[in-house]
């Protein structure tokens, strides 16, 4: 191969299913030139692999932006149509494996896993150009004709399990929100003791009573945003005391709390162990946040009296609980489970909640 036109990478060389594969190192301003998306110059039978989701492509080109000191990439994945040759730095045995990759520059590259991160690095260096002397690692494959891309796409994302909305916002230290929920639930013995911080949702048997993920998006409820957005000390402030109060006012998680009843006891028997429930109480606390600011605490006070019991029907059924038993959590039920706390704290309803209330009159409530 004429060195003289090629692309030259320091990388490692290894061995899968006894074919070689090579991990280089590349300067992300070199990526986009030659990873280039272009489906016009892309088979048919490769482009169900290679369509972009573009949506993703801003978020993802904000993180990095956003975190240019400790933003984290996993490597790149390629097929490679074309001349390459590996060339060790040392005749030593120990080190035959580290050298120079070099690939023709007439080869084709097909990205099996990552296209979403080159087209973020291609936005990123339109507005950082700085960016472009670091470097991303890339695993080559050789694959002439390109014919096992697909197969390679498959395998590549055939054991890809994504982690539970629990441990993402557990292990998120960027996020204020994710941060905020997080030290709500260490500084209340109640919460500290009874938050699963790994699973999404708790079986009748878990020993806890709170998924994190249910926390955190309460809390988005209760002020109204998303992940990202800024969280003024007011509003820390307002989270904690809301907390404090909402597990003072919950007699039964006081009760789980003294060991006078189990977790999965509660669990079976009421819909204040719940999800539906916890979200519901995130659309009552935004209510009370922006309308009760100053006695907003006698409201929640209040609750202790109520009666959670998932075998009243006559307040729960067609709200917290579908007509199975079961408990349902949708937006729906949500809306309606909070309509009826509200009610029952003699607070209004809006227009929207009232029409929310008029389709579960009429059955067409998503229950």
């Amino acid at each position: 191969m004429d060195s003289t036109f090629s692309y030259s990478f320091p990388a490692l060389r290894g061995t899968q299913a006894g074919k070689e594969y090579y991990v280089g190192m590349c300067p992300l301003r070199v990526i986009p030139k030659i990873f280039s998306f272009d489906e016009e110059e892309v088979g048919p039978e490769h482009r169900a692999q290679r369509t972009l989701n573009k949506s993703r492509i801003p978020e993802i080109t904000s993180y990095i932006l956003n975190n240019q000191n400790d933003y984290v990439f996993s490597s790149l994945t390629a097929s490679v149509d074309g001349d390459m040759e590996f060339m060790p730095y040392s005749d030593d045995p120990h080190f035959s494996d580290i050298g120079r990759l070099v690939i023709s520059m007439d080869a084709r590259f097909l990205i099996n896993d990552g296209q979403h991160r080159r087209a973020a690095i291609e936005e990123a260096l339109r507005t950082s150009s700085e960016l472009g002397q670091e470097t991303i690692s890339v695993v080559f494959f050789k694959d002439i004709g390109l014919t096992k891309s697909q197969q390679m796409f498959a395998d590549l994302n055939r054991h890809a399990v994504n982690t539970t909305s629990s441990l993402g916002i557990l292990y998120e230290h960027r996020d204020q929100l994710a941060n905020i929920t997080k030290e709500i639930i260490t500084e209340i013995p109640l919460m500290d003791r009874y938050t699963d911080k790994e699973r999404p949702s708790l079986s009748k048997l878990s020993p806890k009573i709170f998924a994190l993920n249910n926390i955190f998006h309460t809390n988005c409820r209760i002020l109204n945003k998303k992940k990202g957005e800024f969280i003024s000390d007011q509003e820390k402030k307002f989270l904690k005391e809301f907390w404090l109060e909402l597990c003072d006012a919950m007699v039964e998680w006081q009760q789980v709390f003294r060991k006078e009843l189990s977790p999965s006891e509660l669990r079976i028997n009421f819909i204040n162990a719940h999800g539906v429930f916890l979200e519901a109480m995130g659309i009552i606390g935004n209510y009370l946040y922006n309308n009760h600011p100053t006695d907003w605490k006698k409201y929640l006070q209040k609750l202790s009296a109520f009666d959670w019991n998932r075998t009243n029907s006559t307040e729960w059924l067609g709200r917290a609980v579908g007509s199975t038993g079961r408990i349902n959590k949708n937006n729906d039920t949500i809306q309606l489970t909070a309509n009826l706390i509200k009610v029952k704290l003699n607070l209004s309803l809006d227009e929207n909640e009232l029409r929310i209330e008029e389709k579960l009159m009429t059955g067409s409530a998503n229950i």
